[in-house]
């Protein structure tokens, strides 16, 4: 049996705290509630905090890639939240822009850049 990453609901955005050795399986569950709870929710946002990681190799900047396309796809938008400096470099050296996934420093920041992103789309109508 594999560990669960909790999905977590606050407002209209899920929280997604990693907290745990990210192994293929996990991943692949992770995904799954994901999406499951995106669309039973009908949350507008993810925010997934990476502030435990200490490493990121190619494959969690695809697991992070891929969560955020699978979330807009359906209608949620993504923040990575919490990303030490050396993981950022990590991800520059290995080659992956993580396209689509928005980052910010901080929770408070990734909530709030969701958050902007509501108004901003309420006022398009």
């Amino acid at each position: 049996m594999t560990d669960r990453v909790p999905v977590l609901k606050l407002g209209n955005v899920l929280l997604v705290s990693i907290q745990i050795d990210l192994e293929d399986q996990t991943v692949l569950d992770l995904q799954d509630d994901l999406a499951e709870r995106i669309v039973a929710t009908g949350a507008i946002g993810v925010v997934i905090d990476i502030t435990a990681l200490e490493i990121v190799d190619s494959f969690v900047g695809r697991m992070l890639a891929n969560t955020a396309a699978i979330s807009r796809m359906l209608d949620a938008e993504t923040v990575v939240v919490g990303m030490r400096p050396a993981v950022a470099i990590t991800l520059v050296e290995l080659g992956l822009s993580l396209g689509g996934v928005r980052t910010a420093l901080t929770l408070e920041k990734g909530l709030a850049l969701l958050e902007r992103d509501r108004v901003a789309g309420a006022d398009r109508g």
